[in-house]
Parts: structure tokens; C-alpha cells; sequence
């Protein structure tokens, strides 16, 4: 069993086949996909794929990009949509100083919002950082260590990861540990422990090899697993096993 910690299968790229990835999904042995909302409208629709589909489970929050567009009343949005039995994260959330689509003031505070919200209802986070570890590691370290997240689609370094392992939390890995040229994070992926490791997609973005260039899917996250597997010297059936169990215990997914 595979679980594909992070995707976006609510992208208007799916519209055309939808059904159709999501069966290729169950036929590549993945059985669970948490739909990651990354604005009001997004999460709205990761909450609706939830509830159509028994092996899609759904995380709400406003992405660093879009916090310039945060309303009041978004959080309580966010705050009502935590109460559906198949929502079971807030996400995605942080920083990203690489693009700058938000002020970092205005990132920075909506960021913290989400941590707040993140304790007031019991729900893990899922972290986006992009070129902004200081302030992502200072706002952890203030606001966040008696929470439970991940850190999705790692692209630090063995001592950035080492940092939010000692906090307690997960990191997970994506289609990038298949390409060549990265071998900061296939350091990453076998130094982290095996029961604090998640694999994702963040589909449709990130396409692993062979099929780089080409539309991600969850069926995808298999490339994933069997790159790590590899790398760490382990079956796929033990690194399948063990990330699934991570993220039906970070998730609260019987």
C-alpha cells in the first residue's frame, strides 16, 4: 500500500480524466491521496473530491502565494471546513521568498494565523518553504512545536531536516530524489528515519523520471517510493509500508 501525502488532483489539468487518474492510482497499488487545498477556492474542491472519492482525503489552507488575498472570513471558513470527517489537515502553509507573489510581512502572518488555527483544531500542518528557512525555522521554533506537520516536497539540506526531526516532525519527499542532478535530497531521503518519512507527488507538478516533463500524477508517487527504496537499500513493500503507516498516523486516517 502507497499514500501519496500531497497532491492537486482538483487542477484544472485533471478535468478531462479525473476518474480515469484516479483508477490508475488503485491500480498502481496507491490507496490513499490527501488533496491539498492551496487558496479558498482549491481547498473547496480538494473538500468535494473528499467526498466523492472513498480513497481521497483533504487538506484546506492558503499558500504563501495567494496570503495576500486572505480574508477574516477565510479563517473561519477554514476553521468550519476542519470539522468535515474527511478533512484532515491544514495546508498548504508557510513561506515562499523564491517568488514573492505575497509581501513577506503579509506571508508571515497568515502563516502564523494557520498555526493557530492549526492548535485551535487539533489538525496537523503541512509546511511550504521556498528559500525562506531562517524565518520558516524562527515562526516553527515561536509558534509551532507543540504541533504535529510535515514539511512537503523537501528540498534542504541533511541539517535543515535534522532541525525539524528534533522538533518532532515529518518530512517528505517528492519526484525530484529521481532526478540526477539532486543529491542534496537523496541525502535527505536516507537519512531520515524510516518512521518519520513520507513520499508524495504534489501532482501535477514535480514529475519524476522517467516521465519528467510530462503532467504528474499520483500513480507517480510508485517512482517515488522505488527511488528511496533504492537508495536506502530496502524493499519497496518495506518503504511502502512504513510511509503509509506515517501518514495514517500524522493524518489520523484509520
Amino acid at each position: 500500500m502507497l499514500v501519496d501525502s500531497h497532491a492537486h488532483i482538483d487542477d484544472e489539468r485533471f478535468d478531462a480524466d479525473r476518474d480515469e487518474v484516479v483508477a490508475r492510482a488503485l491500480a498502481a497499488g496507491v490507496s490513499l491521496i490527501i488533496n491539498i487545498g492551496a487558496d479558498m477556492a482549491s481547498s473547496a474542491r480538494s473538500v468535494a473530491l473528499a467526498e466523492k472519492y472513498q480513497g481521497i482525503y483533504a487538506a484546506v489552507g492558503m499558500h504563501p502565494h495567494d496570503a495576500k488575498d486572505m480574508q477574516e472570513t477565510d479563517y473561519a471558513q477554514l476553521e468550519y471546513w476542519t470539522k468535515h470527517p474527511r478533512v484532515v489537515a491544514i495546508g498548504e502553509i508557510g513561506l515562499d521568498y523564491h517568488y514573492d507573489l505575497s509581501p513577506r510581512p503579509v506571508q508571515k502572518e497568515v502563516f502564523l494565523r494557520q498555526l493557530d488555527l492549526a492548535r485551535k483544531t487539533g489538525k496537523p500542518f503541512i509546511i511550504h518553504e521556498r528559500e525562506a528557512h531562517a524565518d520558516t525555522l524562527e515562526i516553527i521554533r515561536a509558534a509551532a512545536r507543540d504541533l504535529k506537520g510535515v514539511f512537503h516536497c523537501f528540498s534542504g539540506s541533511v541539517e535543515t531536516a535534522r532541525e525539524y526531526l528534533n522538533m518532532g516532525f515529518y518530512i517528505s519527499v517528492a519526484g525530484p530524489v529521481t532526478f540526477s542532478k539532486s543529491g542534496k535530497t537523496k541525502e535527505v531521503a536516507k537519512f531520515v528515519p524510516l518512521d518519520r518519512l513520507l513520499v508524495e507527488t504534489d501532482s501535477p507538478y514535480l514529475t519524476p523520471q522517467p516521465f519528467r516533463g510530462r503532467r504528474n500524477e499520483p500513480a507517480n508517487v510508485r517512482l517515488v517510493a522505488e527511488e528511496i527504496a533504492n537508495l536506502r537499500n530496502v524493499s519497496i513493500e518495506e518503504l511502502a509500508t512504513a510511509t503509509a503507516a506515517n501518514a495514517q498516523h500524522l493524518f489520523s486516517i484509520p
